[in-house]
């Protein structure tokens, strides 16, 4: 089920003509003229449930405007908006009036002015309210204050979070765009995927998952095989197989470094050279930088594991055997292991399984988190090639 939200503002009322209305042109050439955006949007778009918000000044007489003036709601919420007194009892009671007018149940949502953060809040809780889970929202930001659109995007994203519902798309009415009589309805859905991006980039920023860009980059135009080999890289980075992550980041950089996608590009360059580790050296460096990435993260795991395979994978080629035999790198480990390789490998263990670490200066730096970044980059400097 599709809903609308619409947003309702203020307007000057002319006892003799009534509203300004505008004539909204769709991008199906199709014109429709409305004294609010939201019911052209909704004979537009037909959804099957309509919310409309406004505040205690809000044009809402304007929604039964077709009544029978004789009607005693209708009156009273007339003088309620001249007043800017309206109620959400009021106009719970118009609920009525309005779904037998617009063919569809319509719920009339009173919202504050957004003045402050509580307000503000107030405004994303009541939308949340009257919305189901995953329920897919169509949302019109056209009347209101001019504030009212900044937080209907941060609405957007809220009811996305907090209640699985999908927002198939933001509308704008530009009356300021108006030319030969018509006003340009804009799509501004390109908004919400900016968002993804940005979320996308926040949460590799937080856990390495270079993956998270795979149905981003699919969607903005990049071939699909492209972007599965951007999540199999992340997959086996993450399991700590860098050798098959470069080969799969080798076979892909190029389409990211290229990709001309609408919102790919703002991105791609931060991308690629998030990336860019596969291009270091051996498999010995690959897993250093790794190790030093996660660390810059917290991932304390990873960056101790990738660290430590960097050490056996030092010594596996400084011995010229394969770093990709166990055999050979469990040889060349043991025959090339100093005290700060074994330091490495206790802690990696004790992060790993739980234990207690061997020796008390291992043990000391599980004491705190500074304690353990500090020692982990120190490692890190005095194992370097």
């Amino acid at each position: 089920m599709t809903t609308l939200i619409s947003l309702l503002g203020k307007g000057k009322h002319d006892p003799e003509t009534g509203y300004k209305t505008a004539r909204y042109r769709f991008d199906d050439g199709s014109v429709r003229e409305e004294p609010f955006f939201g019911l052209a949007l909704a004979r537009q778009i037909q959804p099957q449930r309509l919310v409309v918000a406004g505040t205690a000044g809000s044009i809402w007489d304007v929604l039964l405007q077709h009544q029978a003036a004789a009607d005693e709601t209708v009156l009273q919420l007339m003088e309620a908006v001249e007043q800017e007194s309206v109620t959400q009892a009021l106009l719970t009671s118009c609920e009525p009036h309005l779904s037998r007018q617009l063919g569809r149940p319509v719920t009339c949502l009173l919202i504050p002015y957004a003045r402050n953060a509580d307000e503000q809040v107030a405004i994303l809780q009541a939308l949340a309210s009257v919305i189901a889970e995953r329920e897919s929202v169509v949302i019109d930001v056209t009347h209101g204050f001019r504030h009212l659109p900044m937080l209907a995007l941060v609405a957007a994203r809220y009811l996305a979070r907090v209640r699985q519902v999908q927002v198939e798309e933001l509308y704008y009415g530009a009356l300021e765009m108006s030319a030969a009589g018509e006003t340009p309805v804009l799509r501004l859905g390109s908004l919400l995927h900016m968002l993804d991006w940005v979320e996308s980039l926040a949460t590799y920023e937080k856990d390495g998952d270079y993956g998270v860009f795979a149905p981003l980059l699919e969607a903005d135009g990049m071939d699909s095989r492209q972007a599965a080999l951007l999540r199999q890289a992340s997959f086996y980075e993450r399991t700590g197989n860098p050798v098959q992550a470069q080969q799969k980041l080798g076979s892909v950089i190029e389409s990211v470094k290229n990709h001309g996608g609408a919102l790919g590009r703002l991105f791609r360059d931060t991308l690629a050279r998030r990336i860019s580790w596969f291009r270091k050296g051996n498999r010995s460096d690959w897993e250093r930088a790794l190790g030093n990435a996660y660390l810059e993260r917290g991932d304390y795991l990873r960056a101790a594991t990738y660290l430590y395979e960097s050490n056996i994978t030092r010594a596996t080629l400084l011995r010229g055997w394969d770093s990709n035999d166990f055999t050979d790198r469990k040889r060349a480990y043991e025959l090339e292991r100093g005290e700060d390789s074994k330091e490495l490998e206790y802690l990696r263990n004790s992060l790993c399984h739980g234990i207690r670490p061997m020796g008390n200066y291992t043990a000391q730096h599980l004491q705190s988190e500074e304690r353990l970044k500090s020692r982990l980059e120190q490692l890190s400097k005095a194992t370097e090639q």
